[in-house]
C-alpha cells in the first residue's frame, strides 16, 4: 500500500503474477517503471494503461530465443552461419547438442537481440535436443528439399516441440524451411510443402543456404511473429497486473 492510498502492483514473482510471464517477462533488459506514490497534498497520478506503458519502453532492446531444429543433414548450420555471417561452407561438420549465435536487428522499431540455437539431428541425440526447447520464443523447421525422409520428418520434430515447450500452444511462432532448392534432384515439390504449411497455418520459405535465397526473410519473419508474440504475452500481464485503482469498490453498509 502506498501513500497515496492505493494498492501496488504485484512484483513479477510474487503471488499474483500471471504465469505465461514468467519466461517472456524475464528477458526484458530494463524493468518496468512501477508507479510513484503520491506526496502528501499532491494531485492524484494520471493513470497510465498497459499498451501506454508498452509503448514507453518500445526502445528497450529485447531478447529473444529461435531455435532450428530438422533432420540430420538438412543444413541447418550452413543456414544459420549464412544468416548471420553471410557466409557459406562447403565442409559438413555435425552439430552434436547445440551451437548459439546471435544477430541484432531493429523489427517494428524495437531493437531485438536474437539468440538463435542450432541443433543436431541425430535420432539418437533426440532427447538430449529437447531438452533445448525450454524457453524457445519461437521455432524454425528445416528439411531438405532432396530428401523425401527429412520432409517427413517434419510431423515427429513439431509435435515433439509442441509436447514439450511451456505454455504448449499450437500457434506457437514457427516458420517452415524447404533448404537446397539449388539443387536440381529434387525430391519434395514445392507444392506438397506449401500445402502441408497451408495445412498447419505456418508460412512457408524455400530456401538456399548456398546461395543465400529467402535465408534473411524467413528469419526476420519468425523474428516479428515472435515478437508480436512476446508483446502481447506483455500486454496482457500488464493489463491483469498493474492496476493503480482497486477494480472493486467495497459496498456501502446499511446503517
Amino acid at each position: 500500500m502506498s501513500r497515496s492510498g492505493a494498492p501496488e502492483p504485484p512484483s513479477p514473482g510474487g503471488p499474483g503474477s500471471a504465469a505465461p510471464s514468467r519466461i517472456l517477462l524475464s528477458r526484458l533488459s530494463h524493468p518496468l517503471p512501477g508507479p510513484a506514490a503520491a506526496e502528501p497534498g499532491a494531485a492524484p497520478a494520471r493513470q497510465v494503461s498497459a499498451p501506454q506503458r508498452l509503448s514507453m519502453d518500445a526502445s528497450k532492446k529485447v531478447d529473444l530465443k529461435i531455435i532450428i531444429i530438422g533432420a540430420l543433414g538438412v543444413g541447418k548450420t550452413s543456414l544459420l552461419h549464412q544468416y548471420v555471417h553471410k557466409t557459406f561452407y562447403e565442409d559438413y561438420r555435425t552439430t552434436l547438442g547445440a551451437s548459439i549465435l546471435t544477430k541484432v536487428l531493429p523489427v517494428d522499431s524495437t531493437p531485438l537481440k536474437l539468440q538463435i540455437w542450432d541443433t543436431g539431428g541425430q535420432e539418437r541425440f533426440r532427447s538430449m535436443v529437447s531438452t533445448f526447447y525450454k524457453g524457445s520464443d519461437g521455432c524454425m523447421l528445416a528439411f531438405d528439399v532432396t530428401d523425401r525422409e527429412s520432409f517427413e520428418a517434419l510431423d515427429n520434430w513439431r509435435d515433439d516441440f509442441l509436447e514439450k515447450v511451456i505454455p504448449r500452444e499450437q500457434d506457437f511462432p514457427m516458420v517452415v524451411l524447404g533448404n537446397k532448392i539449388d539443387l536440381s534432384d529434387r525430391q519434395v515439390p514445392k507444392e506438397t510443402a506449401s500445402a502441408w504449411c497451408k495445412e498447419k497455418d505456418i508460412p512457408y520459405f524455400e530456401v538456399s543456404a548456398k546461395n543465400n535465397i529467402n535465408v534473411a526473410e524467413a528469419f526476420e519473419t519468425l523474428a516479428k511473429q515472435a515478437l508480436s508474440t512476446y508483446k502481447g504475452i506483455l500486454e496482457s500481464y500488464l493489463t491483469d497486473s498493474i492496476k493503480l485503482t482497486p477494480s472493486d469498490k467495497p459496498k456501502q453498509r446499511c446503517c
